[in-house]
């Protein structure tokens, strides 16, 4: 009895033994790996899942590169997976690029994935060039006219300066530029719709795609509209402005010669008070002229005489201008 429940626990044991193994060395890999003619070894496996690398992402890119006729090292696959990289995407642009006769390097290829860009989206394109289409810009030609473009530029990407090169909103801006400054340069909105290539072929002619990870083939105007006249808006805009500064400085006159009325109604009656004055004095003077014998009482009286036969003859001529009305009856012959 005790030697049969030996055996069994002698059995379960070895089945556990078993199992972790096959669940820690890939041996269905290995297999697989043999019958596609790659050399991996179960040491390498095993060293793989020691370093904490997942053998399927490099042993199956491997078979795949060695299926389409690529001499990748392992080592190398495996220390792009370490550092951060997608290797079943590099093989795929490696054997793109050897399909399509484009000259690309395992390295180059790495490099490319790390930066950040789709290193098979590059070889893709490279292939089969993209379209960027452009916002509507606006651009005023010299008379004033307002000219909406849109463009589409046809591009390929430069595999050589996907590395540290600008992307599609530089393209973008670059193109949106040279619109902007061929529109401006055009005399009239009319030579734009009439010969809209001579726009394409000035931006062309820039050298747009310097520093960028792309190569622009060619820029074709899609749709061109007339917009508004910028130009008379703008005239209209400072004539309104010099309006209102004309308006400004003649309030301000205004202001000054009402200024001055009530400066000139001020010394209006500072002078009647000084006529008041002098007014007030003169009882005094005459009473002085009474006490020094300058003035007699007949003086005085006369005085008073000729005042009142003034003020009467005032009065009668008050009364006459009042009952004079002027004729309209044109005079006889």
């Amino acid at each position: 009895m005790l030697i049969q429940l030996s055996g069994i626990i002698i059995f379960v044991l070895l089945l556990l033994a078993v199992v972790i193994i096959f669940s820690f060395v890939p041996v269905g890999l290995w297999i697989s790996a043999l019958a596609a003619g790659v050399k991996v070894g179960i040491v390498d496996l095993i060293g793989m899942r020691l370093r904490r690398v997942v053998p399927s992402k490099i042993v199956n890119p491997q078979i795949k590169a060695e299926k389409a006729g690529l001499s990748v090292n392992i080592g190398k696959l495996e220390a792009h997976y370490l550092a951060g990289g997608n290797v079943d995407r590099v093989v795929n642009a490696l054997i793109a690029a050897e399909r399509a006769n484009i000259a690309l390097a395992f390295e180059r290829a790495a490099a490319i994935d790390l930066a950040g860009r789709n290193v098979l989206e590059a070889v893709q394109m490279s292939v089969n060039p993209k379209v960027i289409e452009t916002p509507q810009i606006a651009a005023m030609a010299k008379n004033g006219i307002e000219v909406k473009a849109r463009a589409k530029v046809t591009v390929r990407a430069n595999i050589d300066r996907l590395v540290g090169g600008a992307g599609e909103e530089t393209v973008i801006a670059r193109v949106g530029e040279g619109i902007v400054s061929t529109v401006g340069a055009s005399e009239s909105h009319k030579d734009v719709l009439e010969h809209p290539d001579n726009i394409s072929h000035t931006v062309l002619n820039k050298g747009l795609d310097a520093g960028t990870a792309f190569e622009i083939l060619s820029i074709d105007i899609a749709d061109v509209d007339v917009g508004r006249n910028i130009g008379a808006e703008l005239q209209t805009d400072q004539a309104e402005a010099d309006k209102r500064i004309a308006q400004a400085k003649a309030e301000e006159r205004r202001a000054m010669a009402v200024a001055k009325e009530q400066e000139m109604l001020a010394r209006v009656q500072e002078m009647r008070a000084k006529v008041v004055e002098a007014e007030a004095e003169v009882p005094e003077a005459l009473a002085e002229a009474f006490r020094n014998g300058r003035l007699g009482v007949m003086d005085y009286y006369n005085m008073q005489n000729v005042m009142a036969d003034t003020k009467m003859r005032e009065s009668i001529s008050q009364i006459d201008k009042d009952n004079v009305t002027p004729s309209t009856t044109p005079p006889k012959k």
